[in-house]
């Protein structure tokens, strides 16, 4: 038995160093500006921009097959920094600067069909069949997916409620004062 353990721990020990040493060795370089563009956006992976993530959005665009408009939580503030950060002009009529939002489930209404929660890509909803769901603040990202397959309409996207932590002082309006 101790000659197992020993000789386990070994071979896992050697292991580990061989594949520390060719991670460092064989590492591949990616692209900085991809990287630069996926810190600009939100990281919300809601995928509402049509790619799977913040990463193949970020690749897109570093690649010029995206419009920089194409995150709609991001709003006119990310669309400017990734105007800035590529060097294009920013067409800002198409897009629509929104106040935060979440899913609320309406629970009157509510089945408990399921359908809402087998949708939601970061898991912010939480039930079980024939029960009334709820949605996590922290984790949703006011995608809408639910909102689309919810067959009693018990699901809207709400205004994030002003509370005393979720305040915040508007920037001033930059401009002519006269």
């Amino acid at each position: 038995m101790f000659i197992a353990v020993v000789s386990l721990t070994l071979l896992g020990s050697a292991m580990g160093l061989f594949l520390g040493y060719a991670a460092r060795r064989l590492e591949v370089e990616g692209n900085p500006l991809v990287a630069e563009i996926q810190a600009i956006l939100p990281g919300s992976q809601c995928g509402q921009c049509g790619f799977p993530g913040c990463a193949g959005a970020a690749q897109a665009l570093a690649d010029r097959n995206a419009p920089i408009t194409l995150c709609p939580p991001g709003g006119r503030a990310v669309v400017q920094a990734l105007a800035a950060k590529l060097g294009v002009e920013a067409n800002l009529s198409d897009v629509k600067d929104s106040v935060p939002m979440m899913a609320e489930v309406k629970e009157e209404i509510c089945i408990g069909c399921t359908r809402c929660f087998k949708v939601c890509p970061t898991d912010a909803i939480m039930g079980a069949a024939q029960q009334i769901h709820v949605v996590f603040r922290e984790a949703c990202t006011a995608c809408g997916k639910c909102e689309e397959v919810c067959p009693t309409e018990s699901i809207k996207l709400q205004p994030i409620p002003v509370t005393l932590q979720s305040w915040h002082w508007h920037k001033p309006q930059t401009g002519s004062a006269a």
